[in-house]
C-alpha cells in the first residue's frame, strides 16, 4: 500500500468556498474516487489557506491514470481549480508531492544519498 501526502495553496478569499463545496462532495465524484482505488483519503486546510492532503492506494500512478481518464474527475478539477494558487491544469495531477521519511509500523525508510 502506497501512502501519499501533498500539499496545495488554496485563495485565502476562497477559503469558506472551499470548504463547503467539499462538505457537498458530488456522489459520483466520491464514487470515482473509490473505484480510482483511492481509500483513507483526508483533507487538512490551515486558516491561511495551505492544504495537505493524504490517501492510500495500491498504486498511485494506476490511481492517477484512472483518475485522469474520468469524465467526473475532469468536471469536478475544472470546478475546483479557480481556488488554487499556482496550478496549470489539474490538482489532482499537478499538487506537489511529499516524501514519506518516517511512518510508526514500518519505522524509518532507508536513508536517501
Amino acid at each position: 500500500m502506497e501512502r501519499v501526502c501533498f500539499t496545495l495553496q488554496v485563495r485565502p478569499d476562497l477559503l469558506d468556498e472551499y470548504r463547503r463545496r467539499h462538505a457537498e462532495v458530488w456522489p459520483e465524484m466520491l464514487e470515482e474516487i473509490r473505484l480510482s482505488g483511492r481509500r483513507n483519503y483526508s483533507l487538512f486546510l490551515r486558516p491561511d489557506g495551505l492544504l495537505v492532503g493524504y490517501y492510500e492506494t495500491a498504486s498511485d500512478s494506476t490511481s492517477a491514470e484512472y483518475l485522469a481518464r474520468s469524465a467526473v474527475a475532469a468536471r469536478w478539477e475544472a470546478e475546483m481549480k479557480p481556488f488554487f494558487v499556482s496550478i496549470a491544469e489539474r490538482a489532482d495531477q499537478d499538487a506537489p508531492r511529499l516524501d514519506e521519511v518516517f511512518h510508526l509500523e514500518a519505522g524509518a525508510p532507508a536513508a536517501v544519498d
